[in-house]
Parts: structure tokens; C-alpha cells; sequence
């Protein structure tokens, strides 16, 4: 019977690791892995599953528990870290330290993910307490990263149609589940849940409460063949994803209508939902970010800063710093 990562983790580290460990510490599992996710099965067993238990303790104390090698018929270890240094090993922050708009918009959403997930199998030094603070984005950068998901989809809706009205269906195709892709992300970002990394981002989608509903929906646009469907297609999944941002009640409610860009044979959905969420917007540092294009979080960065006249010299001056 397979038993999951985590619990197979919690035991090793309840039955071996806390009887010989005499200081004050907390303990669990987080970082890479599909166990850690919760999504590890029989064929997650082949490589790098292991028990594993990650150890916290205080600053200036050292600790090098005497732990077995294998658990359960396999290798097991055991890292030992400060709160402080795993954390700006892993993400490049202090938890002493207030989290500050810029470090929200610069943390990789999947690596937030990998930190929250997992579990906590002991906290005497406040191990659960930096997690609570990374859960999720607070208010004001949610609404912002809301817009910027918001104007991913827009602009390109029409392109769907202008490729494949010139005999590009493979080019139309290709833009079309670009826009499935942003669509599941406007869903996680709806859900206050982060995403994963490509692997399991179908999965993760499945298991949010509207990935039954909106899912059969982003389908129909894999499945068009032409582009006539695949902008029907589109239109639809907008449409339920707009009545999802209804529901939430964090905006006016807002109308959809019908766009046609410069008279085109192109069908566009839209509703302002930027405008409404910008409008909710309180925190001055977010407000200043707000007002300039919606560049969104470092997963999409790139996509912008290369589209721009200077984008390139940016892009040279990060690797520079």
C-alpha cells in the first residue's frame, strides 16, 4: 500500500530523528519534491523519495543529530538549518525582516508554493509562523497581480483569430493554449492558491474548486481546429471566468460585451476588471506600480521588459548586478 512522502517524512522523523534531538527546534518538510506537494505516487518511488526531515535551531547552536541511514528500507537524512539562513538561501529574505511589496513581486510563485506546502512535524522556534507570512500575497499586490493576469489575456484574445484568418491554424493554435494557460493562472490567482511548476500545474488546477467547472471549458480550446472555434471556445472560458471574479465580490459587479478591434472579423470578450481592481488599490508602493504598465510578478518580467525599447539593456543590467 503506498504511503505518501510527507507522512512517510513525518514518521521517520517522530520515530528517529526527535528522540535524539535535545534542543529547542522546529521541524518538517518543505522545498522541492512531488512529495511535498502532495502529489507523489507509485511512480515518484524511482528517484530522490527518501525520509527526510528538515531541522531549524536557533542561531550560534549546533546540531548533528544520530540518525540511522536508511528508514523503512530506504536512505533517509536529515538537513539542519537557521530559520534565517534557509530562508534567504531559498527565497533571498530575512524572516527577522517586514516583507515589502518589491520582495512579493520578485518571489518565484512556484518556489512560495514549495515553502508552504509540506508540513510542520515540530515548532518550538516559530517554523509555522514564517509560513503563516508567506500563505499569501497580501491584498493589494493580489489585486495587482489579478490586473497584470488580466491584461495577458486581453491583447492576445484577437491575435487568435488574425493568425489563423491568414491560413496559420498551427500559429493560432499555439496562442490559443497560451491563453489556456493564462486563464488557469487567473484561476489560482481567483483562489488565493499559488501554482506550481509546469509539471503539476494541470494537476493543481484540477484539484481547485472551479477546475471541475471552467476545465471542460479550457478543453474546447485544445481541441479547436479551426480558429472560428477556438475564438468560441475562448469567448466561453472568458465569460465563466468573468462570473468567477463576479463572484468574489472584491470589485463592483462588472458587464461583458463584445469587441471587434478596428471593425475585424475578431470576437473579443471584455470587462474592465483592471480598472475595478486598480481602483481598489490602497497601498501607495503598490498604487506607484499600478500606475505604470502592468508588468505583473518576475514569472513574467522577462515577457515585458523584452517587449520594451530599453527592455534589453534592463535585462543585460540584472545579470550586471
Amino acid at each position: 500500500m503506498f504511503v505518501s512522502g510527507l507522512e512517510m517524512s513525518r514518521r521517520f522523523y517522530l520515530e528517529k530523528v526527535r528522540p535524539v534531538v535535545d534542543v529547542p527546534h522546529s521541524a518538517g518538510l518543505m522545498g522541492r519534491g512531488s512529495e511535498v506537494l502532495g502529489f507523489d505516487d507509485e511512480m515518484s518511488t524511482d528517484h530522490n523519495w527518501e525520509p527526510r526531515a528538515l531541522l531549524f535551531v536557533r542561531e550560534g547552536v549546533t546540531l548533528e543529530p544520530d540518525v540511522p541511514d536508511e528508514f523503512e528500507g530506504r536512505p533517509c537524512f536529515v538537513e539542519v538549518h537557521t530559520l534565517r539562513s534557509y530562508y534567504q538561501k531559498q527565497l533571498g529574505f530575512d524572516p527577522d525582516q517586514d516583507l515589502a511589496v518589491r520582495d512579493w513581486l520578485t518571489f518565484p510563485e512556484h518556489f512560495l508554493r514549495m515553502q508552504t506546502a509540506g508540513g510542520v512535524f515540530h515548532d518550538d522556534i516559530g517554523l509555522q509562523a514564517v509560513r503563516d507570512r508567506l500563505n499569501y500575497y497580501p491584498t493589494d499586490v493580489w489585486r495587482y497581480l489579478l490586473i497584470a493576469a488580466w491584461w495577458r489575456v486581453h491583447p492576445e484574445m484577437n491575435l487568435v483569430g488574425r493568425s489563423g484568418y491568414v491560413g496559420d491554424e498551427l500559429g493560432s493554435a499555439v496562442m490559443g493554449a497560451q491563453l489556456v494557460h493564462d486563464l488557469m493562472q487567473l484561476c489560482f490567482l481567483m483562489e488565493r492558491e499559488y501554482a506550481p511548476y509546469r509539471k503539476w500545474f494541470g494537476t493543481a488546477f484540477s484539484r481547485l474548486a472551479c477546475g471541475p467547472s471552467v476545465g471542460p471549458q479550457l478543453r474546447e480550446v485544445l481541441r479547436a481546429e479551426t480558429w472560428q472555434e477556438r475564438e468560441a471556445a475562448l469567448m466561453a472560458a472568458y465569460r465563466v471566468l468573468g462570473e468567477l471574479h463576479n463572484r468574489l465580490e472584491i470589485t463592483p459587479p462588472i458587464e461583458l460585451g463584445v469587441e471587434r478591434m478596428c471593425g475585424r472579423p475578431f470576437k473579443v470578450v471584455w470587462g474592465d476588471f483592471p480598472g475595478a481592481l486598480a481602483a481598489g488599490i490602497e497601498d501607495p508602493e503598490v498604487k506607484r506600480i499600478a500606475e505604470r504598465w502592468p508588468v505583473g510578478g518576475i514569472d513574467q518580467v522577462r515577457e515585458v521588459l523584452w517587449g520594451r525599447g530599453n527592455g534589453r539593456r534592463q535585462l543585460v543590467g540584472l545579470l550586471d548586478s
